[in-house]
């Protein structure tokens, strides 16, 4: 059969688009080599590539923040041993560890078998797909939604509600589920929440709109906490910043009145005392002092 070559040329136009819509292939990911993935949303679907290069954070270099290490640890640790362990959210303050914390258990756990996969929350719908992917791998998996938050309505809420409840949707045996949030239960909360509040028996009884926000948090098993920093612990941060970073490039920073006013200084035009703030300073202060200038 002869077709038309103006015939031809629309299916060849028609194909081109099909392709543009479909996933590229991506080869099957090595677990043995391969410590992290990040899901890809393509058009319709999602996959799971590899993420080539993973932050070389360790736990030591997170200051200021050691209850908050340890509790994280030791609920990854329990995991990684197959004991009982908890869905963990990181939740508080931006810029004080949340994160890093999280790539730095990967980065001393990784030869243990621990494995990350970061998914963003509009991704959340594809849930059963990473669970169904990885089942049957014979390592332990943290899936991690960094920064989440929603806003009322949104599909990827329903769907992690129903993997946190155990429910159809829930996480095979070596997945556990990290979250790291601004807020601690994660929808924005409104004065008129509370109009619903009643007392029963001397029990405050929320209403169904904070009833409905707390829920989602409630199916963690561990909330950790991170709050900013007071003057004082902020000042020690920056202290034990400095002389890492000093030790690293081979000197002694002296501390001193000066460098003390200046980081707090610094403080206030960050409108933030965190572990990330004095971190910036003690990075700004030992570059120039060994510059020179």
């Amino acid at each position: 059969m002869n077709l038309k070559p103006e015939l031809i040329g629309q299916m060849e136009r028609v194909l081109t688009s099909l392709e543009q819509l479909l996933p590229r292939p991506v080869p099957r990911i090595d677990w043995g080599t391969c410590y992290a993935a990040n899901l890809r949303r393509h058009s319709f679907t999602g996959t799971l590539e590899p993420i080539p290069a993973v932050s070389a954070t360790t736990l030591d270099e997170l200051l200021g923040i050691d209850e908050q290490k340890r509790l994280v640890e030791n609920n990854t640790r329990q995991f990684l041993a197959g004991l009982p362990a908890n869905n963990v959210l990181l939740w508080g303050t931006r810029g004080t560890g949340k994160s890093s914390l999280v790539r730095a258990i990967l980065n001393a756990y990784a030869a243990r078998g621990l494995r990350v996969i970061q998914v963003d929350k509009n991704d959340l719908v594809h849930l059963p797909d990473i669970f169904a992917a990885v089942a049957a791998q014979p390592y332990r998996f943290i899936l991690l939604c960094d920064d989440l938050s929603f806003e009322p309505g949104e599909l990827g809420y329903k769907m992690l509600k129903s993997a946190l409840d155990g429910s159809v949707y829930a996480a095979p045996d070596n997945v556990l589920i990290y979250v790291t949030s601004n807020r601690r239960h994660l929808l924005p909360e409104y004065p008129t929440d509370n109009l619903g509040a009643k007392m029963v028996n001397n029990e405050i009884h929320h209403g169904e709109g904070i009833e409905e926000k707390i829920s989602l948090s409630d199916r963690f098993g561990l909330w950790v906490p991170f709050h900013a920093f007071s003057q004082e612990h902020y000042l020690r941060v920056v202290r034990q910043c400095i002389e890492t970073l000093g030790r690293r490039q081979g000197a002694i920073i002296p501390w001193t009145e000066e460098l003390s006013l200046e980081a707090i200084a610094w403080s206030h035009d960050k409108s933030k005392r965190c572990g990330r703030t004095a971190l910036q300073f003690a990075s700004h202060w030992v570059g120039q002092t060994l510059l020179g200038d």
